[in-house]
């Protein structure tokens, strides 16, 4: 089955090009393209995507309230932010409405492609530089009462401290000589032992831990 995806983006030739890109790519299906996050949240219901693909400054809504939106209606859908913005607090009220991952439109085709199977099969995708950005905020954060990571075995502290530096799930294998579908078991024990859903949850409560 392939991945079906929809993107919500303004700009008409990048949508455009998106679409053709998931369109001609073997595994992907777009499903839709909507110029506005009012038309995305009259059409993706009847869409139903597996993975959107939303920019922050759209007209009328924007993209961080649309994913708000977005999740309520559709819980199981994942977003993945596309966009030019890489100032902190866009990241984080993205991810605080419901995002699992964020990109820069810069991101490669190949990156994008690999992001947007990475997200579908519960991966949380950033670029190396958007998840040090992510890292450093929570570093420079007072320390709180968050549940520590005390319980991780060093294995799996090894895959935390790598989702840390932004490695995707393919690079972690690499990197520790462990299969993809291993590193999915450690992310699930991961999350499970910290109580978390999202990457960036994981990577605050390693770091305060």
């Amino acid at each position: 089955m392939p991945i079906t995806v929809s993107i919500v983006e303004d700009n008409d030739q990048l949508r455009g090009t998106l679409a053709r890109v998931i369109s001609r790519s073997e595994g992907f299906q777009c499903l839709g393209q909507h110029a506005t996050a009012e038309a995305a949240l009259k059409a993706l219901p009847s869409e139903r995507p597996a993975v959107v693909l939303m920019d922050i400054n759209l007209p009328g809504i924007n993209g961080v309230e649309c994913v708000r939106q977005l999740k309520q209606i559709l819980p199981q859908t994942q977003v993945v932010m596309l966009t030019a913005y890489e100032d902190t607090d866009n990241i984080f009220n993205s991810l605080a409405a419901g995002a699992s991952g964020y990109l820069l439109k810069r991101t490669s085709t190949s990156e994008l492609l690999a992001a947007i199977r990475e997200v579908s099969q519960g991966g949380s995708p950033m670029t190396a530089h958007i998840a040090r950005k992510v890292v450093l905020s929570f570093q420079r954060s007072p320390a709180s009462a968050a549940q520590p990571a005390e319980d991780l075995s060093p294995r799996e502290r090894e895959v935390l401290d790598c989702l840390s530096q932004g490695f995707l799930y393919k690079e972690i294998a690499e990197k520790l000589g462990i299969s993809y579908e291993t590193v999915h078991t450690y992310i699930r024990r991961i999350y499970e032992k910290l109580q978390v859903r999202t990457r960036t949850e994981a990577v605050a409560k390693f770091l305060r831990g």
